[in-house]
């Protein structure tokens, strides 16, 4: 397997074939210097296959003149960039991580969970989420048989390939579509036949998860079959995957019990031909591409795509004040000084005989005090070694900043915990006995190979499951989903480290388990409304 290569320049072309049509509604403007138009752009060669790239570059890249820009206006690179948002979004405000650096605009509010809708990260999150979508549209205008046939496209293989690439697109924008409903609860819609220059109406939950669970399933049969497709690129099994994630959370999102439709769309997957990777840690490194476990990755590349991703932030933060253990994992011995740290809860996760050799155990204690009573102080609180920006033969990825590791949005061993939770909840269609035999085959692995930490159906219970699904899947942006799911997040049931802004965390109110809707995106199209309680 290799990577999609996102060339800046073509992905810039690609970006400004929409800034004309929809920068009102997105908050986005051109940093391109170049001009390019629809008709001279698709004239060149292999400009759709460009296009689709352009596409995917917008899940990885930020603006089009290197890891500095960024299309969204008014706020920095990093801070716009889709993944790293969304882990921001989905593990900062969480008991797993702590930002040490509460000077960067917007971590402060979110990992103490005392935001307003003037965040920033809100702002990057919702207005890549909206170009995402805007970029989509643009594609599927361009490539309809009407425009084709304009432009002397009849050679038949080339239309049957412009029409995978179409497809797939359609699932990327399903894929915006749910992050923006699962993180904001609502968002603007358009498509392709959505007029142009004309702000969205708002789709709530509901319209939103109807929105994506149709087009999901009316494009599935389309995709090319799991395992079948280039690496990073989508196929029935992403597809799947975006449902499975929406089936399971279905009772947060819709007030509906779809836990049996979730069975259905993890045995799909599985089916599939993936494989658990035999090392866990080779999930987390510099060629994670070459690894059977993933189903789809944001990808990340320290030449080609230079960006402040989610996983050259992790890798980076990683690295200890104390420790300077930044080249063992492939960038600089200092690397960003001690950024990330572990809070207390996330590390109890792993306490016990059980994880003594647990390999998902990467926390890195040394002569540190596990309580961050100074979030300020960098040598305050364990650090963790689960990213790399080595490959699984120990080479350093070619830049000791920008790590070559991509970011697992979708592996195979979620799909196992969350047929696990299905049977734990009672779905139909899922045993007991095949949900203690998966999970047990992510602790093997964990064990290398052995049996010593395995469970019996008796203690597969949903609080194990969310402790495993964290021991697992720690970092790779579903906790903040999954402590909602669980009615652990909000409240005071469950409370960590600096939640709520107390040092040993207290209690958050019920209408942070959305976010707001970003005050710039309010002031933009005049069909959003507020979030309660904001």
């Amino acid at each position: 397997m290799k990577k999609i290569k996102y060339n800046l320049l073509l992905v810039a072309g690609v970006f400004a074939l929409v800034m004309s049509s929809c920068t009102d509604d997105l908050d986005v403007k051109s940093d391109d210097p170049l001009v390019f138009l629809s008709d001279e752009f698709f004239e060149q060669p292999d400009a759709y296959r460009q296009g689709l790239a352009g596409v995917y570059g917008n899940l990885s890249l930020t603006g089009t003149t290197g890891a500095g820009s960024s299309n969204i206006q008014g706020i920095d690179a990093g801070t716009s960039q889709y993944g790293r948002c969304l882990w921001y979004l989905e593990n900062l405000s969480t008991d797993e991580v702590i930002w040490s650096y509460e000077n960067d605009p917007g971590t402060r509010e979110i990992q103490r969970n005392i935001w307003t809708a003037s965040n920033p990260i809100f702002r990057g999150m919702f207005g890549r989420g909206m170009f995402q979508v805007a970029l989509v549209n643009e594609y599927l205008r361009q490539t309809t048989a009407d425009k084709l046939a304009s432009r002397g496209v009849t050679n038949q293989a080339q239309i049957s390939e412009i029409n995978d690439f179409r497809n797939e697109v359609r699932v990327l924008r399903a894929l915006a579509y749910y992050h923006l409903m699962d993180l904001f609860g609502k968002a603007a819609y358009n498509d392709e036949n959505s007029a142009l220059g004309v702000a969205g109406p708002e789709y709530n939950r509901q319209q939103l998860f109807d929105y994506i669970e149709s087009e999901l399933n009316g494009v599935i049969p389309s995709l090319k079959a799991p395992r079948t497709n280039e690496y990073g690129r989508v196929d029935q099994a992403v597809a799947r995957m975006i449902l499975a994630k929406m089936y399971l959370n279905a009772q947060v999102y819709i007030g509906q019990d779809r836990y049996a439709d979730c069975v259905t769309q993890c045995n799909q997957i599985i089916a599939g031909g993936y494989t658990l990777n035999p090392t866990y840690l080779n999930n987390f490194k510099a060629d994670n591409h070459t690894s059977s476990e993933m189903i789809f990755t944001l990808q990340s590349d320290g030449i080609a795509t230079q960006n402040y991703g989610p996983t050259t932030v992790m890798v980076n933060g990683q690295v200890g004040s104390i420790e300077q253990n930044g080249v063992s994992l492939g960038v600089g011995s200092g690397g960003w000084g001690g950024a990330l740290r572990l809070r207390k809860q996330f590390v109890q996760k792993f306490e016990g005989a059980d994880f003594t050799n647990d390999t998902r155990k990467t926390i890195i204690s040394g002569v540190r005090d596990v309580e961050i009573s100074d979030i300020a102080n960098r040598d305050q609180g364990y650090i963790l070694a689960k990213f790399s920006n080595r490959t699984s033969a120990g080479i350093a990825g070619p830049n000791s900043t920008f790590v070559d590791t991509d970011f697992p949005l979708f592996r195979l061993a979620d799909v196992y915990l969350m047929y696990a939770e299905c049977a734990a909840r009672g779905a139909a269609g899922a045993t007991m006995s095949q949900a203690v035999t998966y999970v047990n085959s992510l602790r093997e692995r964990a064990n290398s190979g052995s049996t010593a930490a395995n469970i019996s159906a008796n203690e597969l219970t949903l609080d194990f499951i969310l402790d495993e699904r964290a021991r697992e899947l720690h970092w790779e942006g579903h906790r903040r989903q999954d402590l909602i799911r669980f009615g652990k997040y909000t409240g005071g049931s469950y409370n960590w480290a600096w939640k709520g802004n107390g040092s040993n965390g207290i209690a958050i109110s019920a209408n942070l388990a959305l976010y707001p809707i970003p005050t710039a995106s309010l002031a933009a199209n005049p069909n959003l409304t507020q979030n309660p309680g904001y």
